[in-house]
């Protein structure tokens, strides 16, 4: 299991990331990100983009889709917290929509 990250060790972090903030899941760390989209069958696909990611890595977040929008959730649910592998989920899913 790995270490949750500080707050000032996450701020830090997620200067290289401005799109995701931190914010908290029933009292728990995470970092989100809203992705727009012109439709609902384009978020979905994106989201099925995001959710192969976190079948090969074998980490997953919490993913909700509406009509042109997902939002995506990244903590470390064994850790209670955000740790370096959320984060490195975060680059991985900031690769996805370049």
């Amino acid at each position: 299991m790995s270490d949750v990250l500080t707050e000032e060790e996450l701020k830090s972090h997620l200067i290289r990331y401005p799109e995701w903030h931190r914010e908290s899941v029933g009292g728990v760390a995470c970092v989100r990100r809203i992705w727009t989209f012109d439709n609902f069958i384009d978020a979905f696909r994106f989201a099925g983009r995001v959710a192969d990611l976190a079948e090969k890595y074998n980490h997953h977040p919490q993913l909700t889709v509406s009509w042109g929008e997902l939002a995506v959730a990244w903590w470390s649910h064994d850790a209670g917290g955000v740790t370096q592998a959320d984060l490195e989920m975060v680059a991985l899913c900031d690769h996805l929509s370049t």
